[in-house]
């Protein structure tokens, strides 16, 4: 498959490489810890208006933990079960798919979610796919059967912009019937 298309950039339906999806869960990462502090510091607000004091989480580390282990998975596999991409992967233009291109299961999702740790666990063996196939699939993806592609296509986004561009040009354009 050629990157290029007869009018421009496109890299829709290729195979997404190790860098762009490394960038795209490193936003993840970074949004649901965001997301999860949010949340936890909006119940702890609550409460303290509820109660009259401040809650003090410092004994309560292992709910801080359990929450972390929940709250993780069920960022990843809710919206890849919804829309093939999580919010990271969507800044970078990347979706998980079936290795038949078509949109992956919810079954699928929580497999891959659940793999995903174990491909990182063992000294990151399961990620060493997405560097060295030339489909780019870790252990998530194959136990999934599933594949990250790119979904961004730059030919179709300058076309949306030259369509617009061309529409408010053509609205500033008098008219010849008057």
């Amino acid at each position: 498959m050629s990157p290029k298309g007869p009018e421009g950039v496109t890299r829709q339906g290729h195979y997404a490489g190790a860098i762009s999806r490394l960038a795209a869960i490193a936003c993840d990462i970074a949004i649901a810890w965001v997301a999860l502090l949010l949340i936890v510091g909006g119940i702890s607000v609550a409460v303290a208006l509820i109660v009259g004091h401040p809650i003090h989480w410092t004994p309560y580390r292992w709910l801080g933990l359990a929450i972390i282990v929940i709250w993780y998975p069920l960022y990843f596999a809710y919206q890849w079960s919804l829309s093939g991409k999580t919010l990271g992967m969507a800044l970078f233009g990347l979706r998980v798919v079936t290795v038949d291109g078509a949109d992956i299961t919810g079954r699928q999702a929580i497999l891959r979610t659940v793999t995903l740790p174990f491909a990182i666990a063992f000294f990151a063996l399961g990620l060493f796919g997405i560097v060295l196939r030339t489909d780019h699939r870790g252990w998530a993806d194959r136990v999934a059967k599933t594949c990250v592609v790119y979904d961004w296509d730059a030919r179709a986004a300058r076309m949306r912009w030259l369509a617009t561009r061309h529409d408010a040009a053509a609205a500033d354009v008098p008219s010849r019937s008057a």
